[in-house]
């Protein structure tokens, strides 16, 4: 029924997924990250639109700069599926509010030469076709202080068909690190490790981001089998991300002390090469703030207080009503 109210409410943003990923629409874990939900619907306390505060840090049509020596390159607002947790389903899947060309980014990155490491999202770049992806590495390998190119992408999961061999030498050519997202070791299909495989056995670096979600991966033993199953395919596990809080994502979250209890069991229980840092992106533009212990942070009611790498404090919103003491980690 929340489902039906969902489509016909038109969800909080697009609705759409390949084909090929439509076989995890009947997985026990990974069904609602696909299908919209009714809590989907409604903007709770504590959640924003835009909760990493990016419009805030907008400098061109196509770019967000808020770390000094980095920026976020937004090359398209299309994915081939949309999850349904997305920090910036603001945008994804809508028409292109800023209608340019990419020439202002180019002239903004080769302006600052503190700009040292791009990283190219959207949407997801690798559904660009290989010339008009090769158009924008040409572009930034041209210029002299950009020292690394990053593309965050969930299409290995996802589409992992798109994975080439003439992608994985292009993306070879031009020195480039793939941020890959994955959230359940389910995802780790016969297609997908093949994907994967292909890119490393030409030599195409690859880390992995995974977010934290309530009822799909919260438990060590989910955690242990997807790590494990990403460095089987020689990527990285990088970073486990809280959850952003984003419109309609109250269902999505787990309490920060989940969060900590779980990052602290895979220590010293896992090889340490499969363990990632556990991180809560800073709500409001603070950047990704490591989370080690509960030392860290203070409560304000249902806000959790912490400081960022210049020492700013920032709210995550963690509210002990809808987080029971007896989460247990399994």
């Amino acid at each position: 029924m929340s489902e039906s109210y969902a489509m016909e409410q038109g969800a909080s943003f697009s609705i759409g997924i390949t084909p090929y990923y439509s076989q995890h629409v009947e997985h026990p874990a990974l069904r609602k990250t696909i299908i919209p939900q009714e809590t989907e619907c409604r903007l709770n306390p504590g959640e924003w639109t835009d909760p990493l505060g990016e419009e805030n840090h907008r400098a061109t049509p196509h770019l967000i700069h808020t770390y000094p020596d980095k920026v976020l390159f937004l090359a398209t607002p299309f994915c081939s599926t949309y999850c349904r947790y997305c920090t910036r389903s603001r945008m994804v899947g809508k028409p292109q509010e800023y209608r340019s060309t990419y020439e202002e980014t180019y002239k903004y990155i080769e302006q600052h030469s503190e700009i040292r490491d791009v990283l190219i999202s959207g949407g997801d770049p690798l559904t660009l076709s290989d010339a008009a992806l090769e158009d924008i590495l040409i572009r930034l390998r041209g210029i002299s202080h950009v020292n690394i190119i990053r593309i965050g992408s969930k299409v290995p999961a996802v589409l992992p068909m798109r994975i080439t061999p003439a992608l994985a030498k292009l993306l070879r050519r031009y020195r480039v690190w793939l941020s890959l997202h994955f959230i359940h070791e389910a995802e780790l299909t016969e297609e997908t490790r093949f994907a994967c495989n292909l890119l490393s056995e030409h030599g195409v670096s690859m880390i992995s981001q995974t977010v934290l979600l309530k009822d799909i991966n919260d438990s060590s033993a989910a955690l242990t089998q997807l790590f494990y199953g990403l460095i089987q395919v020689d990527v990285k596990p990088y970073y486990l991300l809280q959850c952003d809080p984003v419109k309609g994502s109250a269902h999505f979250r787990t309490s920060v002390k989940k969060g900590i209890e779980l990052i602290r069991s895979l220590h010293g229980n896992i090889s340490g090469l499969a363990v990632p840092q556990y991180v809560i992106d800073a709500p409001g533009g603070g950047g990704k703030v490591p989370i080690i212990h509960s030392s860290q942070l203070k409560r304000e009611g249902d806000d959790l207080l912490f400081e960022n790498h210049e020492g700013k404090i920032y709210r995550y919103p963690d509210p002990l009503k809808a987080h029971q003491d007896n989460e247990v980690v399994s």
